[in-house]
């Protein structure tokens, strides 16, 4: 005879005490206070915790009677759990694992795991179809902002056309820092290091890749495609300049790294990469580490979500979202439909886009440069909207020529860049970046 389930518990297990797992530990510890288990119809209890180190304070109050564990495969076979809660990290190793254990084990699992939904999600949805439990990620995308429930569920009745974020706050708070400190990149990323908003080891936030793996799961409940986590375009931060800030303030845009996933008639174009937006837009306004989502859909175009995309409490937040609707009996597939009825990702041809692209030269007062410019341009049947010398030539005769190009596309630019490069008359590799109208 089963209990009735307004009395029955639903115990909880947590993978990895971190910023989030310790955040929340706090908020279940402070539910009942809240009322959260009168929202959520039946007591939440958290019953087991696995981390690697059991003395270190994390501020964090943990009852006696909790099994404490090392072995996150382990706590995710444990009998006396219902629902297992990741936040571990990592595409691969135990993280992979115990998700699998818990999955096959038949019980619920909660993740925040970007970079393993990015790499397994297609085959752990589908496990958790077949055993029939709740795989939710709300917190993997942009921390506390619900985004993930917003397209799976509130805009179901919609077709995105276009989805697009600010999803990695360390590479915002850089940029955001360059544009009002007037400093250049190196220090904006050792400040963001040292307020802890960048790892030691910053690669995979400056170089795009966080970003990436965050988009192809919202490409994936935007366009009801299976995950496609090989981006077409994927460029970082790294190589902005203190002259990109100032050359595009002037020309009155911003620069934000963006995550962009389009259709394109069948096929659906991903790309992460450094992109500039009228400042006047709102999600040029969006600055720090906040994270921002602007959706396009047919019946309700331009929704903008803005909120904090990191950090304990935030993402947290998302984590007990997740665990309440599963209290509730709230069971949704994953990614909102059968994984068997989702199409695999035919990726846009890079020739499909076109975009206006900002292009910088770092120029060698030499006769003849812009003619040479204008002229290798000409030749990709690439027309300029303006073509200006910023600032003052250095005293070394090197001078910043800025071009803003009418629509072209990538490959086009390329071969023009290319072809100017070797033409001898840059002291620096040429940089470009595309133009968004929104």
């Amino acid at each position: 005879m089963h209990n009735h389930p307004h009395t029955t518990p639903l115990r909880i297990a947590i993978a990895g005490l971190g910023n989030v797992g310790a955040s929340l530990v706090n908020l279940l510890a402070s539910a009942q206070s809240r009322g959260l288990n009168a929202r959520s119809s039946r007591p939440i209890e958290l019953v087991a915790v696995c981390a690697r180190n059991k003395n270190k304070d994390r501020g964090i109050t943990l009852s006696s009677s909790m099994l404490w564990c090392d072995d996150a495969v382990k706590i995710a076979n444990a009998p006396n759990v219902d629902v297992f809660v990741e936040l571990i990290g990592g595409s691969e190793g135990v993280a992979r694992t115990a998700v699998e254990a818990a999955l096959n084990a038949g019980k619920h699992v909660v993740t925040a795991n970007k970079a393993l939904l990015a790499a397994h999600g297609n085959a752990l949805a589908a496990l958790a179809e077949q055993k029939g439990v709740s795989l939710n990620f709300e917190a993997s995308v942009a921390g506390g902002i619900p985004i993930v429930k917003t397209l799976r569920e509130s805009l179901c009745g919609n077709s995105p056309t276009r989805v697009m974020g600010i999803l990695n706050g360390t590479c915002n708070y850089i940029l955001t820092r360059m544009e009002a400190q007037s400093e250049p990149f190196d220090v904006c990323l050792k400040a963001a290091q040292e307020l802890g908003y960048a790892e030691a080891d910053p690669t995979f936030d400056i170089d795009g890749f966080d970003t990436a793996h965050k988009l192809s799961i919202l490409t994936s409940l935007a366009f009801g495609t299976q995950i496609h986590s090989e981006i077409q375009t994927l460029e970082g931060i790294r190589s902005i300049t203190y002259e990109d800030i100032a050359a595009t303030r002037d020309l009155g845009y911003r620069i934000k790294l963006l995550g962009i996933a389009q259709r394109i008639g069948n096929t659906i174009s991903q790309s992460v990469q450094p992109t500039l937006l009228p400042h006047n837009a709102a999600i040029a306004d969006v600055g720090g580490a906040t994270n921002a989502v602007l959706i396009d859909a047919d019946f309700m175009p331009s929704l903008l979500l803005v909120g904090a995309g990191a950090g304990g409490n935030p993402t947290a937040s998302a984590v007990a979202a997740d665990i309440i609707d599963i209290a509730r009996g709230l069971h949704i597939l994953p990614f909102g439909q059968s994984v068997a009825h989702m199409p695999v990702v035919l990726p846009a041809q890079a020739d499909a886009i076109s975009h206006r692209y900002y292009v910088r030269f770092a120029v060698q007062d030499k006769p003849g440069a812009f003619a040479t410019i204008a002229t290798h341009m000409a030749q990709q049947n690439i027309s300029l909207e303006s073509i200006v010398q910023h600032g003052q030539s250095s005293s070394s005769g090197i001078a910043q020529v800025i071009l803003v190009t009418h629509k072209t596309t990538a490959p086009a630019l390329h071969k023009a860049l290319d072809a100017i490069s070797n033409a001898h008359i840059l002291a620096t590799k040429p940089q470009s970046m595309c133009i968004e109208s929104l």
